[in-house]
């Protein structure tokens, strides 16, 4: 017993020499005789950041994802709203549970709007301010100053952080990268000190801060338990004679990490919710679970490549068409089982080589594809925080690898400032690629070129360019890869659709949905399309199926209630344009609708507040300004009226309604050359505008020039012969010039097209009233009196006055007095029963007296 204390006396000295060694070189390392060298280094970081990163500030957002998230998200785009933070942290608002990242998109919305490079300045904030935290943390932790230096330089500029910093909607990459450095300090200061029930209760609080920003920190008491072994050197010394024992974990260290863990478990359950409301692309979310676990063993050691050799980054990396080679899976096994049984062996004299390699795989863990999210085979953001345990280990293996000798600071400096060097250069250049989405999916496909969903991603952000003709190749060229690609089919009939060939969209949104039943958006653009050939009930059935996928789908809802206007159901889609405001109270166009739904139910003054609230919304509405004009015209409200057809014209000015109904109101206003101007130039934007051609005829009639007016009226009718109130005011007008022949052809046409037209009615009795009873012989003439007066009776029913008598006196006129006779008594007994003044009974009794004198009647007014 003696001889063995004997034994282990000098290891556990040597030992506790080798401790207390340690400590001292981090304290001496940790303090600098240049109080200024620290911040020197925070400020290099920064700068560091800032030179490699600065240029996204000029890039605009990318169609890809950054529109989901934040740009056509109105949630997210409204700013900073009570209801946008609730919504916020509701399960199933995107593919993750990620409230405090969704809340800093607003916050950036409420302070830089829809202005890109704002979201970016935060984007690359939040990275240099994540790099000079994990310097200050390494160096309080190890007291090396210039190799926490370097990995947090590697950490800020590496060419895999370009995807988490230049791209907006990895926000929760540089997010969660803030919280967990905080994390990391709150630790570091709870842990050398006593304990301490407030900082810890920080640790805690960070830590969910982090999880709400990216779930991927769920890992993160594994990193803590880790850094308890090196570098706080939390555990005990290891006894050299229980060789077997790799770790002696004391059960604090445990039992502390217990809360952690709490958290950890609630956000992995609230990011399952969110994933269940999540539907992924194809089959690509159901690979076999050999397959995860070949790509998962792979992705490990492609992503070391990637860090030493970071060329050829893409965006996205697809699954091989198929699979990977069978060596290549074995290979990347053992190189697995190598390096961790080498780190291992080597725990005693390296630890940080064991804490490094395991930080790695630790942390990659949950994106490394055994539980699959999305189609990506690997992503550089997944490496954004396991990267920096490989930097680290390596840092420390090369500072110590090195003999202790007077050249070996300047090598290992001259060796670090090429390696960052030559890193921003590559992140720099890598970086330019995100300038916007055209751009990015370009080099994806120059890194990926059998890639189907960069194929597609290209089309689509040819697409939202406006480029159908280029998206519409683009889409075609990923279906070839992919045929079974339900967004492709979808967005290559959007293109088909922009281009005006509805049938041949229509074909792809079917085809889609036979991919895809459950794509609510396949079922909306199916419904426009149907919509747009008149087919109003199956777009109805469409536009309700995307509503039953999705009964948030405030777009779907909106154009379901338009068509139910089209289709003459005005309450129906007044009741869907309600429910789009409920679920989107922001949305102009549903404001804008519901408005004119109610100006056709003669609601004007709900319809006005609606209007105004759209305008409200956007100013430069021009649909909800045109509507807004005709809403206050049934008001009475003419110069508003004016207004507002002028801001619809100031934002659109070929709106050839807006221009006739401008004309119109400064009609009303008595403004005739002015109205005049407006006629003519909505006839300059439609020229088969035949309401535009009848008002400008009508201004022109008010001004004296008739034959003008009666040219307008003729194009008109040359346009469309059934057009009514073209064809009486035609009638009129050339009554007014005397061609009376013309004007009753024209009122017995409109009077053809609709009998009960009183105006017409009333000129063509007019015409035979003087046809009848005019003293001047050439205006007589009785055959198309009766004829006339006939004809009006007729459409009367009988039962006017004045039409009786007018056919009285066109009997007398050929006398046929017994006819005249019958018609006159008929009259007196109409005007009797009917109240007529006086007067007109006496005019009426002295017509039948001289018609029982057989003679006809004559009227000293019809003499011209």
């Amino acid at each position: 017993m003696n001889q063995k204390r004997k034994k282990k006396e000098p290891l556990k000295n040597v030992a506790a020499a080798r401790s207390t060694a340690d400590k001292a070189v981090v304290t001496l390392s940790a303090k600098s005789n240049n109080p200024w060298l620290i911040p020197v280094i925070c400020l290099l970081l920064v700068s560091l950041t800032l030179a490699v990163f600065g240029e996204t500030l000029r890039f605009g957002f990318v169609t890809y994802d950054d529109n989901d998230y934040v740009y056509e998200n109105p949630t997210v785009a409204a700013g900073l709203t009570l209801k946008g933070i609730g919504s916020a942290f509701k399960p199933g608002g995107s593919d993750n549970w990620v409230p405090l990242t969704t809340i800093s998109h607003m916050f950036d919305c409420q302070i830089y709007g829809l202005n890109a490079w704002g979201h970016h300045l935060t984007n690359v904030l939040l990275q240099a301010a994540s790099a000079v935290l994990l310097f200050l943390i390494l160096r309080q932790m190890t007291g090396a100053i210039w190799r926490s230096a370097f990995v947090a330089a590697v950490f800020a500029i590496h060419p895999l952080r370009v995807e988490s910093v230049a791209w907006i909607s990895e926000r929760k990459d540089v997010l969660s990268g803030l919280f967990f450095m905080l994390t990391l300090g709150a630790y570091l200061r709870y842990a050398r000190r006593p304990a301490s029930l407030p900082r810890y209760l920080l640790v805690l609080l960070l830590f969910a801060l982090g999880l709400m920003s990216k779930p991927m920190l769920v890992t993160l008491p594994f990193v803590l338990l880790l850094l308890d072994y090196w570098p706080l050197k939390r555990y005990p010394e290891a006894d050299p004679v229980q060789r077997l024992k790799i770790f002696s974990i004391p059960a604090r260290l445990i039992l502390e990490k217990i809360p952690l863990l709490i958290l950890s478990i609630t956000s992995s359950i609230l990011t399952v919710l969110a994933q269940s409301h999540v539907q992924a692309m194809s089959s690509l979310s159901k690979l076999p679970v050999f397959v995860r676990i070949d790509n998962a063993l792979v992705s490990c050691i492609t992503y070391i490549g990637h860090m030493f050799y970071p060329v050829g980054l893409a965006p996205y990396y697809p699954y091989p068409n198929n699979g990977l080679p069978f060596w290549k899976v074995i290979g990347a096994l053992a190189l697995l089982i190598a390096i961790t049984c080498g780190v291992f062996l080597g725990r005693r004299k390296q630890r940080y080589l064991l804490v490094g390699w395991l930080w790695y795989l630790g942390m990659l863990m949950p994106v490394v594809g055994l539980v699959q999210v999305g189609s990506q085979a690997l992503a550089d953001r997944y490496t954004y925080l396991p990267q920096i345990g490989l930097v680290l280990a390596v840092a420390w293996l090369a500072a110590e690898s090195l003999p202790i000798w007077c050249q070996r600071r300047l090598i290992l400096s001259g060796f670090a400032s090429i390696i960052i060097i030559l890193l921003a250069f590559s992140a720099h250049l890598q970086a330019s690629y995100w300038k916007n989405g055209e751009t990015l999916w370009n080099y994806d496909l120059s890194c990926t070129p059998d890639s189907a969903f960069a194929r597609y991603s290209l089309g689509y952000a040819l697409l939202q360019e406006k480029q159908a003709d280029e998206a519409i190749i683009q889409f075609q060229r990923a279906l070839a890869i992919f045929p079974n690609y339900a967004d492709a089919c979808n967005d290559l009939g959007d293109a088909l659709l922009q281009k005006g060939q509805v049938d041949e969209a229509i074909i792809q949104f079917k085809r889609a949905l036979a991919i895809d039943p459950a794509n609510a958006e396949a079922c909306y653009n199916l419904g426009s399309a149907l919509a747009q050939k008149g087919q109003f009930d199956q777009a109805i059935i469409q536009f309700q199926k995307a509503l039953a996928i999705n009964p948030n789908y405030a777009q779907a809802c909106n154009n379901l209630g338009d068509v139910l206007a089209q289709n003459g159901q005005v309450d129906q889609a007044i009741t869907q344009f309600q429910k789009t405001l409920a679920i989107d109270p922001d949305n102009a166009a549903a404001r804008d609708n519901l408005g004119e739904a109610l100006l056709q139910k003669g609601q004007v003054d709900e319809a006005i507040v609606q209007l105004h609230k759209a305008l409200a919304i956007d100013p430069a509405f021009a649909d909800a300004s045109y509507n807004l004009g005709n809403a206050l015209v049934q008001k009475g409200q003419v110069d508003e009226a004016i207004t507002q057809f002028q801001k619809t014209l100031a934002v659109n000015p070929n709106n050839a309604e807006a221009c006739n109904n401008l004309g119109d109101a400064l009609l009303q206003k008595g403004r005739v050359d002015e109205a005049i101007v407006q006629f003519q130039k909505a006839l300059a934007i439609s020229p088969d505008n035949t309401k535009a051609c009848i008002d400008l005829g009508t201004a022109l009639d008010q001004k004296g020039q008739m034959d003008e007016a009666i040219v307008q009226f003729r194009k008109a009718l040359a346009i469309n012969p059934d057009f009514v109130e073209a064809c009486y005011n035609l009638g009129y007008a050339l009554l007014q010039k005397g061609q009376v022949n013309e004007a009753i052809v024209q009122f017995q046409k409109a009077l053809a097209l609709q009998p009960g037209l009183v105006a017409a009615q009333n000129n063509l009795v007019n015409i035979a009233w003087v046809m009848a009873t005019s003293p001047n012989p050439s205006l007589r003439n009785g055959n198309k009196a009766v004829e006339l007066a006939r004809q009006t009776d007729r459409l009367a029913g009988g039962g006017n006055p004045m039409m009786a008598a007018t056919l009285a006196a066109a009997y007398a006129e050929m006398g046929k007095f017994t006819d005249a006779i019958t018609n006159a008594q008929r009259a007196l007994q109409l005007a009797s029963n009917q109240n007529t003044d006086a007067a007109t009974i006496t005019s009426l009794q002295a017509q039948l007296k001289c018609y029982q004198a057989h003679s006809p009647f004559r009227d000293p007014g019809t003499s011209h």
